[in-house]
């Protein structure tokens, strides 16, 4: 059940990062507010269709590269000045803590395909 917790945690990050960023200046928002809304939410749609798919283990390690597209993205906020310290902090662990539960899943979804 750890994909739902991964699903619910990602929900919970586009949640508290979409209202942020879309108060964003007007320049910065179109131009990376924009594409970091868009990756959260492709996200979110990814990991639902990975939930459901027979074949999950390619689509999850795909999502890896999202995830760390997603911290650049978000250490870019911060060294432009567009987001305090303390919001680039709780964005990165929430971050983080979705590529844990990423990591796992994949770990898990490994040990079923060597059990086939």
């Amino acid at each position: 059940m750890q994909e739902l917790s991964i699903i619910q945690k990602t929900y919970d990050l586009i949640l508290w990062y979409v209202p942020i960023l879309n108060k964003l200046l007007r320049d910065h928002k179109f131009a990376i507010g924009d594409r970091i809304i868009t990756r959260l939410y492709d996200l979110l749609e990814q990991l639902i269709i990975a939930r459901y798919a027979k074949e999950k283990l390619d689509k999850l390690e795909s999502l890896n590269a999202d995830l760390d597209i997603l911290r650049y993205q978000s250490r870019l906020l911060l060294n432009l000045g567009l987001i305090a310290n303390n919001r680039y902090e709780y964005a990165t662990k929430q971050i983080n803590e979705i590529g844990k539960g990423l990591g796992s899943w994949i770990k898990q979804q490994k040990g079923k395909a060597k059990q086939s």
